[in-house]
């Protein structure tokens, strides 16, 4: 048997267990991922709200993908909630704030805050044709705190048709990890970008979105004012690996030793 060695615990993509990681590499690929994507007009306020200082709000819309994922590496198949804003970096650049993420996978959530600084949590989403409906679910502690529905496949469109609501493809996060004295290990805003996309079909129409209040997943708080588009797309793509855009702990250290 293998023994664990400094040289293993210090490469990059290290996970513990050391001889059964939780955590995948990158690259990992997803095929055959189906996409309810749901847009909708909330409270600026509230997006305002939510957002981590640098970031800037760029719009009142919501972005909710609901995913079933039927084959990805390491993981298998599971479902999967992702929650956007849009916001823009003091660089100028745009792309998509993640305040809320539910998974079904003990992996995916793991990596998810353990990498990218993702806030997942575990629950049930779910994707499902109902006759002549795509319903989209994500239940925690029992409630469904998103319902999402959305005609089956009456106007084919093209996933470019998303971008005008804000840049899904780049995810940005709040990475926030301790060190075991309680003090600030790790405070960054991490970027990472989806590669390799193939998109098989796209399909639009007017959708619903309702919210219901859960304090442990509350989506409630970016309330539905106004409905817009909702689509039905089936990829493949890759995670790979991302950047940091912003250290708060460096720019703290820069700050003060510049007083």
């Amino acid at each position: 048997m293998n023994h664990l060695k400094l040289e293993d615990i210090l490469q990059g993509g290290f996970s513990t267990p050391w001889d059964a990681p939780m955590v995948p590499p990158f690259p990992m690929q997803f095929r055959n991922a189906e996409v309810l994507t749901l847009t909708y007009r909330t409270n600026p306020e509230a997006i305002r709200d939510l957002l981590p200082p640098p970031l800037e709000s760029t719009s009142d819309v919501v972005m909710i993908h609901i995913y079933k994922m039927n084959d990805v590496d390491w993981i298998g198949a599971y479902g999967e909630c992702n929650v956007m804003v849009g916001a823009k970096l003091p660089s100028g650049e745009t792309g998509s704030y993640s305040p809320y993420f539910f998974l079904s996978s003990d992996i995916g959530v793991s990596h998810g805050r353990e990498v990218h600084g993702q806030p997942k949590k575990f629950g049930e989403p779910k994707l499902e044709a109902r006759g002549d409906l795509f319903v989209g679910t994500v239940t925690r502690n029992g409630i469904d705190v998103i319902t999402g529905t959305l005609a089956y496949k009456q106007k084919k469109d093209s996933t470019k048709s998303l971008e005008k609501y804000m840049d899904f493809t780049l995810n940005l996060n709040l990475k926030a990890i301790n060190h075991i004295t309680g003090e600030p290990a790790i405070r960054q805003l991490t970027a990472r970008r989806l590669a390799d996309i193939k998109v098989h079909e796209c399909w639009s129409g007017g959708c619903s979105v309702e919210l219901r209040a859960n304090v442990q997943a509350p989506i409630y708080k970016l309330p539905v004012l106004e409905m817009l588009e909702g689509f039905y797309w089936r990829a493949d793509f890759t995670l790979v690996a991302g950047t940091i855009v912003f250290d708060y702990l460096e720019a703290a250290k820069t700050k003060g030793g510049s007083t």
